[in-house]
Order: C-alpha cells, then structure tokens, then sequence
C-alpha cells in the first residue's frame, strides 16, 4: 500500500476550494470533504490510475463540473509514496504556484 503525504501548500488550496460554496451558495463544505478524501484515498492501492502529464506527474479527476477537483501528484515507486502537491477545481486554470 503507497504511503500518500501532502505538500504543505494543500492546506491553502482546501481553504480555496470551501470558501467556494459560501460565495456561490453550493454545497457544504463537509460534502466536499466527503467526495475528496475517498477519491485521493484510492491512490494507496492504485497509484498509477490518473492521467500521467509532464514531468513525471499525474492528474486526478475528481468528480465532474462546478463540483470537480484534480489533484496533482507525483509517485515515486522506489519509495512506494504519492507525493499531491496541489488540488484545484475543474474550472481553475491551472497551478498558479506550481
């Protein structure tokens, strides 16, 4: 089983993404817990199930729409662990500190 560690900088990006429905009067921010964690929990078992992009990093999707995530991570097999480096909505446009 891959151990999963996070970037620091995820904190800030899960700040971002449930200050969202306050402004727009979406979901609780519980129910986009809820969707998240099991999505990025499956990455234990299956590391390499996302979209490789460049440099040796990998996309998740997650969900779809208003309501859709990815999540950036890098695997690194030698040491059985996936680095998430950065989670953002589906209708971001890309890693701002990436």
């Amino acid at each position: 089983m891959s151990r999963i560690e996070l970037a620091p900088e995820i904190g800030e990006d899960f700040d971002r993404i449930l200050e969202h429905p306050d402004k727009f009067d979406g979901p609780d921010p519980s129910t986009r817990i809820a969707e998240i964690v099991p999505a990025i929990s499956v990455l234990e078992h299956n590391p390499l199930i996302a979209r490789p992009t460049k440099n040796d990093l990998r996309e998740l999707i997650i969900g779809h729409g208003a309501q859709g995530y990815i999540a950036l991570y890098r695997y690194v097999p030698e040491i059985d662990a996936v680095f998430l480096l950065a989670m953002l909505s589906q209708r971001e446009a890309g890693y701002s500190r990436l």
